[in-house]
């Protein structure tokens, strides 16, 4: 799944889509890969899954990410 990820947001939620990417707000600063944690919490929530089913593949310090979700339970709407 690639992910455009936006910090600092007033809320955690998924925006729209921008080529191909799926826009996410996370509250989380970008300091220290805690947006990262925090966004890998905010997928396992949505897609009903654990954390350790979510693998951040590329992007570890940039806004533009690619992640893998094994086995989602659910589908974020």
């Amino acid at each position: 799944m690639r992910v455009k990820a936006q910090p600092k947001a007033s809320k955690d939620e998924f925006a729209e889509v921008l080529d191909k990417r799926l826009k996410n707000r996370t509250t989380a600063p970008p300091s220290d890969g805690k947006a990262n944690q925090h966004l890998i919490n905010f997928l396992a929530r949505q897609f009903k899954v654990s954390k350790s089913q979510i693998e951040l593949l590329a992007g570890h310090d940039f806004r533009e990410k690619r992640f893998m979700i094994r086995t989602p339970k659910q589908l974020p709407a």
